[in-house]
């Protein structure tokens, strides 16, 4: 008889899942096209205020160091960094030793437009998520950082062989 009740409990729970998975990503949707409306406004995309933000961090790193802090390709920053450098936002110097690499540093011009985007995004984020109680902000990191160590365990597992296209199943 327990099986009975155990299939509607999990089904719904199946929903509940799917129910807060498409919040979530709705809500992220809504909150880069806020901040990306506001970084336009100072000329900056989400992609470049990202760079320029990350550099404020630490300066001297390589375009490989900064893909792998941003989460993309060593491609996809080449070109970014490209026209950072053309509009004197970001500057490339020569690593000692290894000629292909160059450490990436900012341009007074970009630390200074980098410095204006985070004051955006800080008003941004005091104007939504500062309204929450300090309780739920709280109760909403404990959250967050539950479901990161469970993406990080994820991404540390051992990942299975990869089906090969038109393979027989099993």
């Amino acid at each position: 008889m327990a099986g009975v009740t155990e299939a509607p409990v999990a089904a719904e729970r199946d929903v509940n899942l799917l129910r807060v998975w498409f919040r979530f990503i709705r809500m992220e949707r809504r909150l880069f096209a806020a901040i990306g409306l506001r970084l336009r406004e100072i000329g900056l995309s989400i992609p470049q205020f990202d760079l320029l933000s990350t550099l404020t961090e630490r300066e001297g790193i390589s375009q490989q160091e900064l893909a792998e802090r941003l989460y993309v390709t060593k491609g996809n920053v080449s070109g970014l960094v490209d026209r950072l450098v053309a509009g004197d936002l970001v500057e490339r110097r020569a690593l000692a030793g290894d000629r292909r690499s160059h450490a990436l540093f900012l341009t007074p011009k970009g630390r200074a437009l980098a410095e204006e985007g985070i004051a955006i995004q800080r008003a941004y984020v005091t104007e939504t998520l500062g309204r929450l109680p300090d309780r739920d902000l709280e109760e909403l990191e404990r959250i967050i950082l539950a479901w990161r160590d469970i993406l990080r365990a994820q991404d540390a597992a051992p990942k299975p062989a990869a089906r090969r296209r038109g393979a027989a199943s099993a």
